[in-house]
């Protein structure tokens, strides 16, 4: 007969409350990691507008019951909407990352840290109507930036070392949690609170990877993070009201994470919190593309122009031989039909094949006008992904953190090209030099596909001004958005 379990409530798990400690005691002062913040905020509002071009996205935005107002509500930036900040978060949320172009995380797990943003800047904007509303000072954008930080650094460090998917989960839990986290903080919630907030994010329902796979992939991929930035912010709601936590949420004996969804082991950490994951945070700043994809789309970018200088055409090649890491042949090497755009923009053969034919890659390509070219399916079928341990080894590498990938085209007469390999993407922190005019550039594309030239100056003005933008109130910053 087994032993009764102990109904002596225990303390808190170090976990939450080592998160807890960080989003409530750490200072965010350093000018790099606020810089990569705004860097960050306006590359990841850009992709929310360009998505909204789209009405697969669009079908999703609005309040839950149309024609809902909310008075004092926040806004969603290209839009007319004002709604309650769950609601709120989600709309942001699902513009962010519906076309897969904001920010990304790679490491044990991966993801994309600026889908925090959702409920970041929906809870943001709340807040400052609200106390514009009651005669109080609203938050400033550096509030927002300093969020964005925090948010970033618990699901990246998290991620360093710990791996969802390998349990089958998806990495949107950790936007779930990182979001409640920080939103916390922002609406008020005492130590105690928010330790509770934290063990509820974790206590919740947890998204499979099931839509991001073969033969399942689909669209929800694209609004999971809103889903899961929304969910942080209703949690975070909830707690305030004084609703009770779980303490051992992880590590409670059958019952806990640990022991129902990660075989019983415990997450294991590399670094204590600071601002490390931001300032290392991966740009997706020339193709809308998966990001172990980047380097891949690069180097196929660069084979287009070999290919013309050389007299061939793609109806020339025998093979494509895609030398590359362990977690690009896990995430994306995929045979077989690909039924929607959600699956095109994982599939690192597609990702080749377009830039090989026409020369680019843009969130279009993966619509079903250019799908059909049979020229595409017929280049798939001609590559083949092999892993090189020495790629795999400085993918997982904390001092490079590469996400290499190289080409080799041969051709039916017996030739072939020069292997061409990019290790490091122009997203990456050490191509900022590099990286930052053409996301700034992106930015600017994607204001103009939304909003008139007076309209975009006076955004750009601000966006592009640090000591500007930190001190404007959240809520005239998001209005400058408005539509």
């Amino acid at each position: 007969m087994s032993a009764p379990i102990s109904n002596i409530r225990p303390d808190p798990d170090k976990v939450l409350v080592d998160i807890v400690d960080y989003v409530l005691d750490y200072s965010v002062e350093g000018t790099l990691a606020l810089e990569t913040a705004r860097n960050c905020l306006i590359d990841t509002l850009g992709c929310g507008l360009e998505a909204l071009s789209y009405p697969a996205c669009t079908k999703l935005m609005g309040p839950i019951v149309p024609g809902t107002i909310v008075p004092n509500g926040a806004k969603v930036p290209g839009t007319q909407f004002q709604l309650d900040p769950v609601q709120a978060a989600f709309n942001i949320g699902a513009m962010i990352r519906w076309l897969d172009f904001n920010d990304t995380w790679l490491a044990a797990e991966w993801g994309h840290p600026s889908d925090n943003l959702g409920g970041i800047l929906a809870t943001a904007d709340w807040l400052s109507r609200n106390a514009i509303a009651s005669g109080k000072k609203p938050l400033s954008m550096k509030d927002v930036l300093i969020a964005m930080v925090k948010a970033h650094e618990i699901q990246g460090c998290i991620a360093l070392e710990n791996s969802f998917n390998k349990v089958g989960l998806d990495h949107v839990l950790l936007v779930k949690l990182a979001s409640t986290a920080v939103v916390g903080q922002m609406i008020g919630l005492t130590r105690d609170e928010l330790i509770n907030a934290v063990s509820l994010a974790l206590v919740d329902g947890h998204a499979l990877r099931t839509y991001r796979h073969a033969p399942n992939t689909g669209s929800r991929k694209s609004w999971a993070a809103g889903d899961a930035t929304s969910r942080a912010v209703r949690l975070a709601l909830i707690a305030k009201t004084g609703e009770m936590g779980y303490p051992s949420v992880l590590t409670a004996k059958t019952w806990g994470f640990y022991d129902v969804l990660f075989k019983g082991n415990e997450f294991r950490f590399q670094r204590p919190y600071g601002s490390y994951v931001m300032e290392n945070v991966l740009f997706k700043i020339s193709f809308p593309a998966e990001f172990h994809s980047q380097t891949a789309v690069e180097a196929a970018m660069t084979l287009h122009g070999k290919l013309k200088a050389a007299g061939k055409s793609v109806e020339d090649i025998r093979k494509i031989t895609i030398r590359t890491h362990e977690a690009a042949i896990r995430i994306i090497d995929k045979k077989g039909p690909l039924n929607n755009p959600a699956d095109r923009d994982h599939c690192i053969q597609y990702m080749i094949a377009v830039p090989l034919i026409h020369g680019r890659l843009t969130a279009a390509d993966y619509e079903d006008s250019i799908a059909q070219d049979a020229r595409i399916d017929t280049l798939r079928a001609k590559m083949e992904c092999v892993e090189d341990p020495q790629y795999t080894k400085d993918y997982h590498d904390p001092d490079k953190r590469s996400i290499a990938n190289a080409l080799t085209v041969e051709f039916n007469d017996g030739t072939k090209l020069d292997e061409i390999a990019v290790e490091y993407p122009i997203g990456h922190k050490r191509r900022r030099a590099d990286g930052i005019p053409l996301l700034v550039e992106k930015f600017r594309t994607n204001l103009a596909r939304r909003f008139p030239q007076k309209q975009q100056r006076a955004i750009l003005a601000v966006s592009l001004d640090q000591a500007k933008l930190e001190a404007m109130p959240v809520n005239e910053y998001v209005d400058l958005y408005v539509i």
